[in-house]
């Protein structure tokens, strides 16, 4: 409303953005909902999909929000207009404020509970703040210069639309890693290997194979142990491990071991 009474269009783009932050963060709220869904017989290993699902609808959001923007803006560069009103910038001051607050806090929040949905809304809080603020400068400059820079808001929200567009496809990535199972960082796959190699009887770790699942981590392992020894024995070392990761491990969800027999005596635990 400010932005069509004030005759910003910077200041519109602004609304427009805040408008998709509404709709981000219900999205990510009802993704963060389905992720916590107990396994259920049709979804064995839990709905935790649903929030990187989220994060990359979020992040769509974004891309479409920069375009959007960047569309309507070229169109005022074009187009005869008028100079914004003074009184727009302390509309926007307010929102810069409110925006980087939200943004903190829900990063704090994300990085806490390592979810890339809040991440990305996170984000999608200082994506807003950035073009607000540059809506602020496109304005003083339109009011400073006076006739002949009346499209300098609208110049300052093309900027801002490719500051958005950047963080859109900066935070899609790693959503869409996260559906497409991609690995986590080798740190975390060596811890896993060395917990299983503090259990008696393990000679070694063949495999590991490690997939995000919302919030957590499912694990397959492939674990070495003397071959001569009972199946019952064997049977019980995986469970050891299992435990032993979970405990150390508490992001780890659940282990799945695959008994191998060692490859050589030398690597046989007694």
């Amino acid at each position: 409303l400010a932005g069509f009474l004030g005759h910003s269009q910077a200041l519109i783009a602004d609304a427009v953005e805040s408008l998709a932050d509404i709709f981000s963060s219900i999205i990510v709220w009802r993704g963060l909902v389905v992720a916590e869904t107990p396994p259920a017989e049709d979804h064995p290993y839990g709905h935790g999909k649903a929030e990187p699902l989220a994060a990359a609808i979020v992040s769509a959001m974004l891309l479409l929000a920069a375009g959007l923007i960047a569309y309507h803006s070229l169109q005022g560069i074009v187009e005869p207009r008028v100079t914004p009103s003074p009184w727009t910038l302390i509309i926007l001051v307010a929102v810069i404020g409110v925006k980087e607050t939200l943004f903190r806090f829900v990063l704090r929040e994300a990085e806490h509970v390592h979810s890339s949905a809040m991440q990305t809304d996170a984000w999608h809080h200082r994506s807003d703040a950035i073009t607000s603020a540059a809506a602020f400068i496109g304005i003083s400059i339109a009011l400073v210069g006076g006739k002949g820079y009346e499209a300098a808001d609208n110049w300052a929200a093309i900027v801002a639309a490719c500051v958005i567009g950047f963080n859109g496809w900066r935070l899609l990535r790693p959503a869409l890693n996260d559906l497409m199972d991609t690995a986590p960082d080798r740190e975390l796959i060596e811890q896993l290997r060395v917990v299983a190699r503090t259990i008696h009887g393990v000679a070694g770790v063949e495999k590991t194979y490690v997939r995000k699942m919302g919030y957590q981590f499912f694990v397959d392992m492939h674990v070495e142990v003397d071959p001569q020894m009972t199946v019952e024995r064997s049977h019980h070392i995986s469970h050891e491990v299992k435990d032993k990761v979970r405990q150390q491990i508490p992001s780890v969800r659940d282990v799945l071991i695959h008994i191998e027999p060692a490859k050589s005596a030398g690597k046989t635990a007694s």
